[in-house]
C-alpha cells in the first residue's frame, strides 16, 4: 500500500492550536497527550536511526514512532506482534463473528463515563454469550471467544460496539467431547439481543444505585430517580442490535479477518482525501445504504473533535478474551480442544501473507544478509541538543564494534572535545538517534 499524501498529523499541526482554544474546557489530559504524540510521531522530535545496507551502501533515516495506540501510523507492528501471538491459539474449526451494539440513547452516558460503560459492555456481552451457550436448549457447551471494542462509526460519530470472534462449538459439561452448534448463526440472535439488553440495563441500575454514573449538563435531569427509571424504560422499548455473520473459514481466514479489526483507530490516513487548511474531506462507507462509498467534508476543528471522542481512558484494555480462552485457563483448554477435535492442530497461515514482505523491509534485508555472513556497516548518529551550535555528527564504526549491542561513547573529530556526547546504544545494522 502506498504512503498516504495526507495524514491526521498534518491536520493537527495546522489546526490543533485553534481547536484547543475553542475546546480547552472539554479536552482531557489523555486527549492532549494523544494530540502531542501524533504530532511528534516519526519526526526528529522523537529521534531516530539510520538503516545502512551492507550490500549497496544505501542509507535511510527512520524516525522513531510514538507508539500511541490512537496514532494511525503506529498500529502495523503492534498488529503483527498480536497476530503472531494468536497463531498458537487458533483451532482447526470455522469461526463466527457477532457484534453487540449499544443504542444511540446511551451515547451521552458513554462519553461522560467511558470506563464504566465500556467495561459494562464487555461484561454484559460476554455473560450473555456464555449463559446462552451453556443452556442445553441452544448449545449446552462451554465456549471461548475474543472481544474487541470499537467506539466509532465510519463518519467518526460515536458508535460503541464490540466485535466477538468465536470458535464454532465448545466443550461439553464434562469436557469429554466437543459440541457443535445447532444453528447456522451459532446462537439465536433474538434471544442473544434480549438477554444482552437485560444484563446491560441491570448493570446500569447497579451503577446508578452506587452513584458511579456522572451526568453532563444536558442530562442533569437523569440524576433524579424517576427520570432515570423513565430513561431505562425507553431502552426496553427498542430492540438492541446484535449482528451475527455466518461461519467463515479456518485458521488462515481468521488471522486475516482479525487483522481488519484489531489495533484499529477511528480513521486511517488512507481515508483522508483533501485538506485545504480549513476543511477536511475523507472517504466513508455508508452501511445504511448498501455499503456505498461516500465523501464527507468537515471543518478541521469538527474533524478533530470527532477524532478525540474515541480516545480511550488510560490503561483501558480493549481486546479481551473470555470463556475457555480466558487467561486463567487458555493453555490447558486449548490443549484439550485439540485432542477432542478431529483436526489435532490449527492450520498456521504463512507469515509472509500478513506480515510485512521481507523484500520490502530494510531491516529484513539486513537480517538476511547477516545470515549470509555479510560484514555489516554501521553508522552512529549523535544528535546534539537544539541549543548547541553543533548539529548532528555522523561517524563510521568498525564492523566488530557494530556487532555489539552496547557501543561505548566516543568523541568524533567533527565535534569539539568539550561537547558532551551521549553514549550510543545500538543493535547490529541500526544505531539509535537521540532525541533533541
Amino acid at each position: 500500500m502506498s504512503r498516504p499524501t495526507l495524514e491526521v498529523a498534518d491536520i493537527i499541526r495546522a489546526q490543533g492550536d485553534r481547536f484547543l482554544d475553542s475546546q480547552r474546557d472539554s479536552v482531557s489530559y489523555q486527549q492532549l497527550k494523544v494530540l502531542k504524540a501524533i504530532t511528534r510521531c516519526r519526526t526528529a522530535a522523537l529521534g531516530g536511526h539510520i538503516d545502512d545496507c551492507p550490500s549497496c551502501g544505501h542509507q535511510a533515516i527512520s524516525y522513531n514512532s510514538c507508539r500511541n495506540r490512537h496514532c494511525p501510523k503506529c498500529q502495523s507492528q503492534a498488529r503483527q506482534r498480536w497476530l503472531a501471538a494468536r497463531e498458537k491459539e487458533l483451532l482447526g474449526v470455522s469461526y463466527f463473528h457477532v457484534v453487540f451494539t449499544l443504542p444511540h440513547g446511551l451515547i451521552p452516558l458513554c462519553q461522560r463515563n467511558p470506563q464504566l460503560l465500556y467495561n459494562l459492555l464487555f461484561r454484559a456481552s460476554a455473560a450473555t454469550m456464555l449463559e446462552i451457550a451453556a443452556d442445553p436448549k441452544h448449545l449446552g457447551a462451554e465456549i471461548g471467544f475474543l472481544s474487541i471494542l470499537h467506539t466509532w462509526g465510519q463518519n467518526l460519530l460515536p458508535h460503541p460496539h464490540v466485535h466477538c470472534v468465536i470458535p464454532t462449538g465448545g466443550f461439553s459439561a464434562d469436557r469429554a467431547r466437543w459440541v457443535h452448534p445447532k444453528y447456522p448463526f451459532f446462537l439465536p440472535v433474538k434471544v442473544v439481543s434480549r438477554v444482552f439488553r437485560g444484563k446491560f440495563v441491570d448493570g446500569l441500575k447497579r451503577a446508578y444505585r452506587r452513584k458511579k454514573i456522572h451526568f453532563s449538563r444536558a442530562n442533569a435531569a437523569l440524576e433524579e430517580p424517576k427520570h432515570f427509571h423513565r430513561f431505562l424504560r425507553t431502552l426496553f422499548r427498542e430492540d438492541w442490535v446484535v449482528y451475527a455473520k455466518p461461519a467463515f473459514g479456518g485458521a488462515p481466514q481468521v488471522l486475516r479477518y482479525l487483522g481488519r479489526y484489531t489495533h484499529r483507530v477511528a480513521i486511517s490516513n488512507h481515508r483522508l482525501l483533501a485538506f485545504d487548511g480549513e476543511r477536511v474531506t475523507f472517504r466513508w462507507k455508508d452501511y445504511a445504504h448498501g455499503n456505498k462509498q461516500r465523501k464527507m467534508t468537515l471543518a478541521a476543528t469538527e474533524f478533530l473533535r470527532r477524532f478525540l471522542q474515541h480516545v480511550l481512558p488510560r490503561g483501558f484494555v480493549r481486546i479481551r478474551q473470555f470463556g475457555f480462552l480466558a487467561n486463567s485457563c487458555r493453555t490447558a483448554r486449548l490443549s484439550l480442544a485439540r485432542q477432542l477435535l478431529p483436526c489435532a492442530s490449527a492450520q498456521i497461515l504463512p507469515r509472509r501473507s500478513w506480515r510485512l514482505d521481507a523484500a520490502s523491509s530494510t531491516a529484513h534485508r539486513l537480517a538476511s544478509n547477516s545470515r549470509r555472513h555479510v560484514r555489516p556497516r554501521a553508522i552512529a548518529v549523535v544528535c546534539l541538543p537544539a541549543w548547541s551550535t553543533a548539529q548532528s555528527v555522523v561517524f563510521p564504526l568498525s564492523a566488530s564494534r557494530a556487532s555489539r549491542r552496547h557501543l561505548p561513547s566516543a568523541t568524533p573529530k567533527a565535534a569539539s572535545a568539550s561537547s558532551p556526547l551521549p553514549s550510543a546504544q545500538t543493535r547490529p545494522y541500526q544505531t539509535q538517534l537521540a532525541a533533541p
